[in-house]
């Protein structure tokens, strides 16, 4: 059987790894407020600062899991010693 400690830290690694691929996708993620014309091969930028939005919730969800895997690495490295 693997010690409560062990299972812990292994979860929290898993948890970290999920959360940083979800960050990662983040950065990657066109914003909204700019749209590509393939025919001119151009950008366009339609800003109104009460629409930007400036993370998504796949952002938000990695961080959230990154951080819960920090918590059970940490509460492992505690009962461990």
């Amino acid at each position: 059987m693997v010690e409560i400690p062990f299972a812990l830290e292994l979860t929290g690694h898993a948890l970290g790894a999920l959360g940083a691929v979800l960050i990662f996708f983040e950065f990657f993620q066109l914003p909204d407020y700019i749209e590509y014309d393939s025919e001119y091969n151009d950008y366009t930028i339609d800003i109104s600062p009460m629409e930007v939005r400036e993370y998504t919730s796949i952002g938000r969800i990695g961080a959230f899991v990154m951080a819960i895997g920090f918590t059970l690495q940490f509460l492992a490295t505690l009962l461990a010693h």
